[in-house]
């Protein structure tokens, strides 16, 4: 690698990122007309005011003519507020145009996010997420909002002042901007300085956010408060905080001496004036100047500093924010894996026939979760899958509907890939049902309804009647309009399975695939959800991964799996006979079960 490349690389990186910052400008192309034609009106009538200055000073006072002194003053009254109607107008303008490139980011972030698989959520914290979402965009608005209208306000502003000054005087002109090169000379550095820290500084923002996720939900209160972690905690985050002060600060400071020295030169430049104006007034230096002209000069050097210390400022803040452009086009950059296929058809309405067909994944790359898998689920089966954890159970419910792709072989529902047709069609015609039931922090009708926001009432009723949790819902002083809390913390882990159990009912699938998480609750609240589990299996194609006997009965087969191969298949009585792993898992986590289901009936018989 030759020592240049990295630079090489830098400069192409930063270019591209230029050109797709300005992309973002292009749905408003009108709006940006009105600001550059409000840039131009206000840039001419900033340098009129002090062309009249030099008439009022020469003619008017100097000739003693009153009524044209009137008239010259009058005049700049006008124009100062004309400039100033026209300088809201354009302020209305640029912020609209701003305020409405950021609304695209996020919307076009978010719904990129929502198109990523779960692999890539699986290897991102989501406190780093969020910190795109508020601290990268949120920082970038100042440069979104008034950089563009900042860069172009100053060139036009800085041009049109040195046409007037050429016009006025040139030799004066000459002495005025032989000062500006110091301007510019140490801001490429000051810039560079200043986008390393904010990258930094951002990065350790997208911390702090995944820790205070991480510590401040609540399971992970629980755990903290649990084992007495609080001091332990709060030492990290005051550890991460002030690494985030220190950073802010060194960001805040670079260039200040450098700004410090452009106000010098600001206040050198009007001394120079007066001198080699003065010069000529006097008849030291060979000239025609007049001493409103020196004055007036003066005042447009208020338009040629001013304007040439702000782009300087413009460009150390495009360099600290484009770290921040860096990172939100990391996100946009990221591929979507798992997508619909070119001219893809949608998945007509589906018997609900699956097939396994030499089925190969991994996670990671040389480390297989699944091999060689295969297998069949006729239409209205039901088939449970067993086995020891990290078999691959969960792996083959996640294939199913396209969570993640098969490595090799292919998985098809109705004898069509799953990877060749549309994912809205496959996820309409698919409903699951998961052991962490994930509630959204509103109501219980909008978290039943969530699957078909258009469902009615009664429709919504029947689904939670069907569940067993209607008659919980009517004893809340709210009933349905009741807000269940983040991630539903207000119910009980059976409440929240029912609750979920609705949803997927009123979401009608044709193919249910369910992660029984029935082995943590007490025997009430299983017999309910065993309950509302059996209409939602009924006349649907159910693939489960199963926990409780019960559930295994009633299957039509069951498969064994281990390290990610079905190594056993068939009834409950077939694999008992064979005395293999199923009938191991069984002496080991069904007998006792099975005991106590015994002991029960013989119970209720003899009461």
């Amino acid at each position: 690698m030759s020592p240049d490349w990295g630079e090489v690389q830098k400069g192409k990186r930063e270019h591209v990122t230029v050109g797709r910052v300005l992309t973002l400008f292009a749905p408003y192309k009108l709006y940006v007309v009105g600001v550059l034609i409000c840039i131009l009106i206000g840039a001419a009538l900033g340098v009129i005011p002090a062309y009249l200055t030099a008439q009022i000073i020469d003619r008017a006072i100097g000739g003693h003519d009153a009524h044209l002194l009137v008239t010259l003053s009058i005049a700049t009254v006008v124009l100062v507020l004309v400039a100033g109607l026209v300088g809201v107008l354009q302020s209305y303008l640029n912020n609209v145009i701003g305020q409405r490139v950021m609304a695209d980011m996020r919307e076009k972030l978010y719904r990129h996010l929502m198109d990523l698989s779960l692999r890539f959520f699986g290897r991102n914290k989501l406190g780093d997420l969020m910190s795109r979402f508020n601290n990268d965009i949120g920082g970038i608005q100042n440069v979104v909002t008034n950089t563009f209208v900042s860069i172009v306000s100053n060139v036009v502003t800085i041009i049109v002042t040195l046409v007037f000054m050429i016009a006025f005087n040139p030799l004066l002109a000459l002495v005025a901007v032989i000062i500006v090169p110091a301007f510019a000379i140490p801001t490429r550095q000051v810039g560079k300085v200043r986008r390393r820290l904010s990258r930094a500084t951002q990065e350790k923002l997208a911390e702090m956010g995944s820790f205070l996720e991480e510590t401040l939900g609540i399971s992970g209160i629980l755990l903290v408060k649990n084992f007495v972690r609080q001091d332990y905690e709060s030492g990290r985050f005051n550890k991460t905080s002030r690494e985030i002060m220190a950073l802010q600060i060194r960001q805040n400071m670079v260039g200040r001496w450098f700004f410090m020295f452009i106000g010098l030169f600001s206040t050198l430049g009007p001394a120079l004036v007066y001198l080699v104006g003065g010069f000529e007034v006097i008849g030291v230096i060979k000239g025609h100047v007049t001493v409103g002209e020196i004055v007036a000069f003066v005042a447009l050097l208020g338009r040629l500093y001013p304007p040439t210390t702000q782009l300087m400022n413009v460009w150390v803040d495009i360099q600290g924010s484009a770290s921040l452009f860096d990172r939100i086009f990391e996100v946009f950059d990221e591929p979507r894996d798992i997508a619909d296929q070119p001219g893809a058809p949608a998945l007509p309405p589906v018997q609900g026939h699956i097939a396994f067909e030499h089925v190969d994944f991994a996670y990671v790359e040389n480390r297989e979760a699944l091999h060689d898998l295969s297998f069949e689920v006729q239409p209205g089966q039901l088939v449970a899958l067993v086995g020891p954890s990290g078999a691959g159970k969960t792996t083959v419910t996640m294939l199913i509907p396209r969570i993640y792709d098969v490595t090799g072989g292919t998985v098809s529902i109705d004898g069509h890939d799953v990877r060749d047709v549309q994912l809205y069609s496959l996820d309409a015609q698919l409903g699951m049902v998961t052991q962490e039931t994930y509630l959204f922090h509103t109501t219980l009708r909008e978290n039943i309804a969530y699957g078909r926001p258009a469902a009615t009432e009664d429709e919504i009723i029947a689904a939670a009647q069907a569940a067993n949790i209607h008659d919980f819902i009517m004893e809340l002083p709210e009933g349905y309009d009741t807000i269940v809390g983040e991630r539903g913390y207000k119910l009980s882990g059976g409440e929240k399975q029912r609750i979920a159990i609705a949803r997927v009912i009123l979401k009608d699938p044709r193919i249910l695939i369910l992660d029984e998480a029935t082995s943590s609750l007490d025997s009430h609240s299983e017999a309910l959800i065993q309950a509302a589990l059996e209409p939602l299996m009924r006349q649907r194609t159910t693939v489960v991964i199963a926990h409780r006997l019960s559930t295994i009965l009633a299957a039509n087969t069951i498969l064994v799996l281990d390290h990610g191969q079905i190594v056993e298949r068939g009834s409950h009585r077939d694999l008992l006979a064979q005395d293999g792993m199923y009938a191991q898992l069984y002496r080991e986590q069904f007998r006792a079960e099975t005991e106590r289901m015994t002991a029960l009936q013989a119970a209720a018989e003899i009461a």
